[in-house]
């Protein structure tokens, strides 16, 4: 019967994972959060409605399970003997059949923007509209503070220091999530320009409202929409970076959604390249000085950041694939 039970709880982790991460709000501090650097203030402005859910690759789109085979796990349960039935019955939540939502109805792929995003969406069009960016960024506010001058959150000396030789398009906007990123380069974002190098990474704002699978079909769904936007570009995808305390959910999380979204890199245009360890000390911790709220990179973070991508930059802005 032991055996049988971790079976069956084994399916059902699976399927209320989603669940769990979908009941949870954007955590206070982070980029776009309560507190946060990336936080708007006041009364927030209205997001505009979702749109229809982005193309997945096949590679990093979680497994759900069937009517079916949902339905073979509640036969199970009514199957155990009544014992286990009766401790089940007096303890509800203890396990309970969640399958994962459609994919339908994952917001990580509904491309939508927040309110607070317009002003800083409107200057990226601009951008597009100049067409004559080489090099592309494209994330969230630890992208965005590449071009920042107010310590602790200054990339600005160390960009043009590593990156000063080429026309920079960034298009990171603080707070942002994978929805975000996808409705706007359908917006706009995604023309104009013809850069021969991307930098992208994306989700760690999604990691208060979705699970890592889902979050990894949201970045796959920015990635191919990349694709589809810069087909001569090659596109560095970075690793989620490490963020808060060891110990804490969301490294274990992040650890997660990298695991899978890793399998997009196709040796040919989409190259994963994963530098999160190099903001750790030998315990894990992010110390002050690189991170100073264990999130965004001081210009010493970025320092980092610079110096183990600036090779596989300069390769693709040669025409050339990164070396391995």
């Amino acid at each position: 019967m032991k055996q049988s039970i971790r079976g069956l709880l084994a399916v059902l982790i699976i399927g209320s994972a989603a669940s769990v991460f979908a009941q949870v709000g954007p955590g206070p501090g982070g980029p776009g959060g309560p507190g946060g650097p990336g936080g708007r203030g006041g009364a927030a402005q209205q997001a505009t409605p979702p749109g229809p859910p982005a193309a997945v690759p096949a590679v990093v789109q979680m497994p759900r399970p069937s009517d079916a085979e949902v339905a073979a796990v509640r036969a199970g349960l009514e199957k155990l003997d009544p014992a286990t039935r009766a401790l089940l019955k007096k303890y509800p939540d203890l396990v309970q059949v969640r399958p994962p939502p459609p994919m339908s109805a994952n917001t990580a792929i509904l491309p939508s923007l927040q309110g607070g995003f317009v002003a800083k969406h409107q200057a990226n069009l601009e951008v597009a509209r100049q067409g004559d960016a080489e090099l592309l960024f494209v994330g969230d506010s630890i992208t965005d503070f590449w071009r920042g001058t107010n310590p602790p959150y200054d990339g600005a000396a160390v960009q043009e220091k590593y990156f000063g030789k080429w026309k920079v398009a960034n298009y990171g906007i603080a707070g942002d999530t994978t929805q975000g990123v996808l409705y706007r380069l359908g917006d706009g974002e995604g023309k104009g320009i013809k850069p021969r190098a991307i930098m992208v990474m994306i989700g760690t704002n999604n990691t208060g409202r979705n699970s890592a699978g889902e979050i990894a079909e949201g970045v796959g769904a920015v990635v191919l929409e990349l694709q589809k936007d810069f087909p001569d570009a090659r596109i560095l995808l970075l690793g989620i970076f490490p963020r808060g305390n060891p110990g804490d959910p969301v490294r274990a999380t992040i650890a997660d959604i990298n695991n899978i979204i890793r399998k997009l890199d196709d040796g040919r245009k989409v190259f994963y390249m994963d530098i999160g360890k190099g903001f750790l000390d030998a315990n894990g911790v992010i110390a002050r000085d690189i991170m100073s709220d264990s999130l965004h990179p001081t210009a010493k973070g970025y320092e980092i950041w610079a110096k183990a991508v600036i090779d596989p930059i300069t390769a693709m802005m040669n025409g050339r694939a990164p070396a391995r």
